[in-house]
């Protein structure tokens, strides 16, 4: 099996996500991956783009975010990528309960690690943050296509 990528860059806006999410979706789905595994993969992306807006970006919508989706014969690569402040204490952000915003739980990143079978996080204060999660595919069946 040949690779297959796909990029999208969009705006920082709140209602981007689900279209991300949707993309993720779609592409895992393309893997025949079970139900339950999909709608992890878009929990999964959908913390991680809105850390991006909402962390990254402090809510601002004219901002960018690329969601880079990568399917190989063995994973499902997902990159969401900002250009925003970074973060300051990666192992501190991915503690259970952290938040830098008051209103929100801070699951994202536990969320992240336990959907997926690797999580990456890449950042460097004031040019922003790369997330990298990959989900393994277990092709126990193989395709006929």
């Amino acid at each position: 099996m040949k690779s297959n990528r796909i990029s999208l860059t969009f705006s920082s806006l709140p209602q981007n996500v689900t279209i991300a999410r949707m993309l993720a979706s779609t592409m895992g789905a393309q893997l025949d991956l079970p139900v339950n595994e999909l709608e992890e993969i878009k929990v999964a992306v959908s913390e991680a783009v809105s850390n991006s807006i909402i962390h990254g970006y402090g809510n601002s919508t004219d901002k960018i975010v690329t969601l880079e989706l990568e399917v190989s014969e063995d994973n499902l690569t997902i990159q969401v990528i900002d250009s925003g402040c970074g973060i300051k204490d990666i192992k501190q952000a991915m503690q259970a309960s952290f938040s830098t915003d008051p209103e929100r739980m801070g699951l994202g990143f536990i969320f992240m690690q336990s959907f997926m079978d690797d999580l990456q996080v890449e950042s460097s204060l004031g040019s922003g943050t790369k997330v990298t999660m990959v989900k393994r595919i277990n092709r126990q069946h193989p395709s006929s296509h």
